[in-house]
C-alpha cells in the first residue's frame, strides 16, 4: 500500500462518527421501506404495454398540432407558437408575471416589517447594549409579548397554505386577480418574515453594538445596521419565494382567474397538450428569467 493511501485509510478510520446521525440514516430507511411495503407499492404491476401506449401517445400530442404526423419543420412550429402566444399565453403571462410580482414585494415588506418584533435580539428593552441596565419584570413580559405574538402570527400566516387563502379571498374579492395576490403575499410574508427574523438573531452583533455604543436608537440600528448587513440574503429569500410564487400563480389561475394556470386547465379539458405544455414552458420561462435577475441583484448588493 502506498503512503497516499495509507494516509487516506488512516483519515477514513479517524473520521468523526454520531451514534445519533447513524441512527438517523437507519430510521429514515426503515420509515421509507415501511411507507414502501405499507402504501400500496408492492401491489402495482409497474410498467405494463397500456403506460407504454399511453406515453407514446401523450409524446405525439405534445407535438405541435399543425406537426402532428409530420416532419418537423421549425417554421411551422415557429408559426403555431407565435399564434397561440398571440392569442392568449401573452396576456397570461403577463398576468401571472403581475400577480407575482405584486405578491411578493405586498409580502417583503409585511415579512420584513414583522420580522425585527419577531427577533429575540431586536425586541427586548435595551437591543445590542453591551452591559444594558436591569429592566424591570413589567417591561421585559412586554417585549417577550411582542416576540411571542409576533411569531405565533407568522407562523399562523405560513400555515394557512396559497389555496385556502385563495378560497377565502374568492367570497370575498370575487374572481379578480386580487384573491391571488393577496393569498400569495399573506403565505409569503409569513415565511420571509420567519427567515428573516432568524437570520436578523443570528448577525454578527459586534456592528449593531458599535452603533448603539455610538448613540444610534433603535430605529437607526434597524435602518444602518441590520438592513444593510442582511439584504443580500434577504434578496436571496426574496427572489426564491418570487420563483414560488409565479409557480403558484399559475396553479392557483386554475381557480378561474385568468393566468397561465386558467389556459393550462383549458387546454388539458380540450386534450390539447401541446398547448398544454406551450403554457407551462412560459411560467418556466419566467423563473428562470426570475432567477437570472435574482442572481445579478444580489451580485451588485454584495459588491455595494
Amino acid at each position: 500500500m502506498s503512503d497516499r493511501a495509507r494516509d487516506i485509510d488512516t483519515l477514513y478510520r479517524q473520521r468523526p462518527r454520531s451514534r445519533f446521525l447513524r441512527g438517523s440514516g437507519w430510521l429514515a430507511a426503515g420509515l421509507v421501506a415501511a411507507g414502501w411495503l405499507g402504501g400500496g407499492f408492492l401491489g402495482d404491476p409497474g410498467w405494463t404495454p397500456r403506460r407504454a401506449e399511453n406515453l407514446t401517445r401523450f409524446l405525439g400530442e405534445v407535438v405541435p398540432y399543425p406537426l402532428q404526423g409530420e416532419p418537423w419543420d421549425w417554421t411551422v412550429a415557429v408559426g403555431w407558437a407565435r399564434e397561440i402566444w398571440n392569442e392568449r399565453l401573452a396576456a397570461a403571462t403577463l398576468e401571472t408575471l403581475a400577480i407575482s410580482v405584486l405578491a411578493i414585494l405586498l409580502a417583503g415588506m409585511l415579512g420584513g416589517l414583522l420580522a425585527p418584533w419577531a427577533t429575540r435580539s431586536f425586541a427586548r428593552p435595551d437591543p445590542f447594549v453591551p452591559d444594558p441596565r436591569p429592566a424591570g419584570p413589567a417591561r421585559r413580559a412586554a417585549w417577550n409579548l411582542l416576540v411571542v405574538v409576533v411569531r405565533v402570527v407568522l407562523a399562523l400566516l405560513r400555515a394557512i397554505p396559497e389555496y385556502v387563502w385563495a378560497f377565502l379571498l374568492l367570497a370575498l374579492f370575487g374572481p379578480t386577480a386580487w384573491p391571488l395576490v393577496l393569498a400569495l403575499a399573506l403565505h409569503n410574508a409569513g415565511i420571509l418574515g420567519k427567515l428573516t427574523a432568524d437570520m436578523v438573531e443570528n448577525l454578527e452583533r459586534s456592528t449593531l453594538a458599535a452603533l448603539r455604543g455610538l448613540g444610534a436608537g433603535r430605529g437607526a440600528v434597524a435602518l444602518a445596521g441590520i438592513v444593510p448587513l442582511s439584504m443580500n440574503r434577504f434578496l436571496l429569500y426574496l427572489f426564491y419565494r418570487w420563483e414560488t410564487c409565479v409557480r403558484e400563480a399559475t396553479v392557483l389561475g386554475m381557480l378561474g382567474m385568468v393566468s397561465l394556470g386558467y389556459w393550462i386547465r383549458d387546454a388539458r379539458a380540450r386534450n390539447h397538450y401541446d398547448e398544454m405544455v406551450l403554457a407551462m414552458l412560459c411560467g418556466a420561462t419566467l423563473v428562470i428569467v426570475g432567477d437570472l435577475v435574482s442572481a445579478m441583484l444580489r451580485e451588485l448588493v454584495r459588491r455595494a
